[in-house]
């Protein structure tokens, strides 16, 4: 779940909730990367932010409104709008197209003292925790196979380093075994849904695809005992209230919004 290289939008402070077709449906997860106002934002066991873009105040009332505060962090990319991109650019390995970020080379001595400075930043903030993406560049598939080992590394000295912070580790199916004892909980994006990137089309997944993907992580979440977490992309109601439908089978938390993420949706129409 990358984040969009855009301005970020400002939410307009009519909205104060995703608005849902149906009330008892209401999410528990909210992830936004655009600004938006913490005092409106009450409820939600988990709620995933762009760190810059709010004061020390202002997660401090997060915090007393909601379960869980977390700020999102790449340990697998870098973005060139991002605060430490000067410090990695001249060590990065290639482009990733679709997001316009750079991935990281954890191999390099520098790139995670760079990334547990950011952290420790970040966390002095008064986060709960992190959200970690980009998880899956470092699957069998991956970009950054090569570099497992190391991604497991880092994850470990994080939780070490801040035992009391929740960490959620974004996909990432297959390194579960060697990262279950440093993470908190799991999030899965696009399990209901397919968004072509190709012609930027929301849709739903082909059902056996979307049962053997649901498969596979109820069967993680019942050998681990970890808790996982769904994030699926929509842009109308008719849509929305299919992915409620497909998401009504099973007990995971979740979040439906655009695929940029910058604002809370409205589903009601």
């Amino acid at each position: 779940m990358r984040r969009f290289n855009l301005f970020l939008w400002l939410l307009p402070s009519l909205l104060s909730a995703p608005v849902f077709s149906n009330s008892v449906n209401k999410s528990t997860v909210l992830v936004c990367y655009g600004k938006l106002d913490p005092v409106k934002i009450k409820g939600y066991n988990y709620v995933i932010l762009e760190e810059k873009n709010f004061k020390k105040e202002e997660i401090s009332l997060l915090k007393k409104n909601n379960k869980n505060v977390l700020a999102y962090i790449s340990l697998g990319e870098v973005n060139s709008n991002a605060i430490h991109y000067n410090l990695l650019k001249n060590r990065t390995l290639g482009k990733n197209n679709n997001w316009n970020s750079y991935y990281l080379n954890l191999k390099d001595k520098s790139t995670p003292v760079v990334l547990m400075s950011l952290i420790k930043k970040v966390l002095d903030k008064g986060f709960d925790g992190l959200f970690l993406d980009n998880i899956d560049n470092f699957s069998s598939f991956g970009p950054q196979f090569s570099q497992r080992n190391d991604l497991i590394e880092l994850i470990k000295r994080i939780k070490k380093t801040y035992p009391n912070h929740t960490l959620v580790q974004n996909s990432g199916l297959e390194l579960i075994p060697d990262t279950k004892n440093f993470i908190d909980s799991i999030l899965f994006e696009s399990v209901a849904t397919d968004f072509s990137f190709i012609d930027n089309l929301y849709k739903l997944r082909e059902n056996s695809d979307f049962l053997e993907r649901l498969k596979n992580i109820k069967k993680l979440s019942t050998t681990y005992k970890i808790p996982v977490l769904l994030i699926e992309y929509a842009d109308n109601k008719l849509l929305y209230d299919q992915i409620i439908k497909r998401l009504s089978s099973t007990n995971f938390e979740y979040f439906i919004g655009k695929i940029d993420l910058q604002a809370i949706p409205d589903f009601s129409k």
